[in-house]
């Protein structure tokens, strides 16, 4: 399948848990992650969140309470969620899923240190770039 690397197992089951907003991920090997819908949105793979190179990374914050309004297939590779707060341009592949189910831990820890040194409230809402309102503008997508 293309965008796999064939060290990692294929998904068998997603299920998308609302109320606990978690997304339950099943893979051959026998691995089950539940994945926060917040871990997901901050570590979103998209260049609104990820920047277009290391060192451009945007702090996330409010999204504890984020919800997924909808969840779409990417061909044979991954799956792009909408987000309540509007974000719909990261394309989680397999192998993106699986890192973020069996990093979660390490990953949250490391989101913490993040905020922590910003002195940012995970709960506080993004704040707006160049008095615009927020978003990607980068021109390149």
């Amino acid at each position: 399948m293309a965008g796999l690397r064939t060290e990692t197992p294929l998904p068998q089951s997603l299920t998308l848990h609302g109320q606990s907003r978690v997304l339950e991920v099943g893979f051959a090997d026998g691995s089950l992650f539940r994945i926060p819908f917040e871990l997901m949105r901050v570590y979103s793979p998209s260049a609104e969140v990820q920047g277009h190179g290391p060192g451009q990374e945007i702090l996330q914050t409010g999204k504890r309470e984020v919800d997924i309004e909808q969840m779409e297939q990417v061909g044979n590779y991954g799956v792009k969620p909408t987000f309540s707060d509007g974000h719909d341009t990261g394309i989680f592949t397999w192998d993106y899923l699986f890192f973020l189910g069996s990093q979660q831990d390490d990953l949250l820890r490391d989101y913490q240190r993040r905020l922590e040194a910003a002195g940012a409230d995970r709960d506080a809402p993004m704040a707006p770039k160049g008095g615009q309102g927020g978003g990607h503008a980068c021109g390149g997508h």
